[in-house]
């Protein structure tokens, strides 16, 4: 009975990270990770690196719906994948140096900071 109740907390978790990251074409990470903690129960570092490997599938099918759809700037998508990837290199690379307090508050920062934009 736990291995289903866990089955399906984990496919619970991730339809609500596809939906969010299909919706808004991106953000399931800012979803996945407090899912990933909080109702799944892994620990803060190891819910950003999981994040990350349930978001990638998500953005490359939400990113083939959107060019099939003609909603992606196509003059925008090889340098921003190349920064986004470079960038990727670098985030896992200081996870692995950051404390899980600074992870913690650099996320909430993010969060915040995308929050307020939204408001305004």
């Amino acid at each position: 009975m736990k291995i289903q109740r866990n089955f399906v907390k984990r496919v619970t978790a991730g339809a609500l990270t596809g939906a969010v990251n299909g919706i808004f074409g991106g953000g399931g990470g800012m979803v996945a990770v407090p899912l990933l903690a909080k109702m799944l129960g892994y620990g803060d570092k190891q819910s950003h690196a999981t994040a990350i490997f349930v978001i990638a599938p998500v953005c490359a099918a939400s990113a083939i719906i959107y060019i099939i759809n003609g909603y992606a700037a196509m003059d925008v998508i090889i340098p921003a994948a190349l920064g986004t990837v470079a960038g990727g290199f670098l985030g896992a690379y200081f996870l692995s140096k950051f404390s899980v307090t600074a992870v913690n508050y650099i996320f909430l920062a993010i969060m915040f900071a995308a929050g307020i934009r939204m408001l305004f």
